[in-house]
């Protein structure tokens, strides 16, 4: 188990620095997306931890709802700021909840969750967006929640959702 572990990790480092080099394929490539997204893999390994039911100390959930009309009149670098505030304030609370927490299976999984969070927040803030750079702001109040699952599950709703839509405006620099 700790080795499959250790060859995910590795092969997402590989995709996430890949990317990094061509941030184009993470534009126009909804399968570049979908390869980092290791949401539904943690959901199952969730399944082999006890009482992961409840984290130590609550985490801060991202901004993932939107009003489509109010999202469709930001500008493309609105829209970044937005959702790297939503990646930020979650990066934050995980990684607060990940020192109070006991080794075990609670810890490794919020240790995935901090790296696939930094990682989508590194992307975001270094998309090439011409215009000048939105402070970041959250576009709801936040929620939080002792729950890992429903972190997420959020999370995921934020990545199919605000992330994919701001991937369609980036599309005119596909080839």
């Amino acid at each position: 188990m700790a080795l499959s572990s250790l060859l995910l990790l590795c092969i997402i480092a590989y995709k996430v620095w890949h990317m990094e080099s061509k941030p184009i394929d993470f534009v126009c490539d909804r399968d570049s997306r979908r390869d980092m997204n290791t949401e539904a893999e943690m959901k199952g390994a969730l399944e082999d931890c006890d009482f992961l039911t409840i984290l130590p100390s609550a985490i801060q959930l991202p901004c993932s709802k939107l009003h489509k009309a109010s999202w469709d009149r930001k500008s493309a670098q609105e829209k970044r700021a937005d959702l790297s505030a939503s990646l930020a304030a979650l990066l934050g609370s995980v990684r607060v909840a990940r020192t109070l927490s006991p080794s075990g299976c609670v810890l490794t999984q919020l240790e995935r969750l901090e790296h696939m969070v930094n990682n989508y927040l590194h992307i975001v803030t270094h998309l090439d967006i011409k215009g000048p750079v939105g402070s970041p702001v959250l576009s709801c109040t936040p929620q939080s929640t002792h729950s890992l699952s429903t972190v997420l599950q959020t999370l995921s709703r934020l990545l199919t959702g605000k992330l994919e839509l701001l991937m369609a405006d980036l599309t005119h620099v596909c080839p």
